[in-house]
């Protein structure tokens, strides 16, 4: 039990030393001080199509996208892609620029 509240304890403080623009939780319910339930916040994502990330970006690498994710969304191992914030941005290679979102938490 105490392993658990400690768990929750540090994932709340991980979600408040996340810059304001990029928390996508909220706690739902309290004790003593401890967050014992989160949930996703809708909202926009921070990226949106046409953001562009440019040639220098460290992108994710195709293997460090969630199987799951990969077989939901039919990604190819060709692909430029960004997993960021439960987001996943499809970026085009050539012009670096975003041509689709997936919000990965919807599902």
């Amino acid at each position: 039990m105490t392993r658990a509240i400690l768990a929750l304890a540090a994932a709340a403080v991980a979600v408040t030393a996340v810059p304001a623009s990029a928390k996508t939780y909220v706690c739902t319910k309290w004790d003593n001080g401890v967050c014992l339930s989160m949930k996703r916040v809708k909202g926009t994502p921070p990226y949106d199509v046409g953001y562009k990330f440019g040639p220098n970006y460290s992108y994710t690498t195709y293997s460090d996208i969630p199987q799951p994710v990969v077989t939901y969304y039919h990604l190819g191992d060709t692909g430029r892609y960004v997993y960021d914030n439960g987001y996943l941005y499809e970026v085009d290679p050539t012009t670096f620029a975003v041509t689709k979102v997936i919000d990965t938490w919807q599902h």
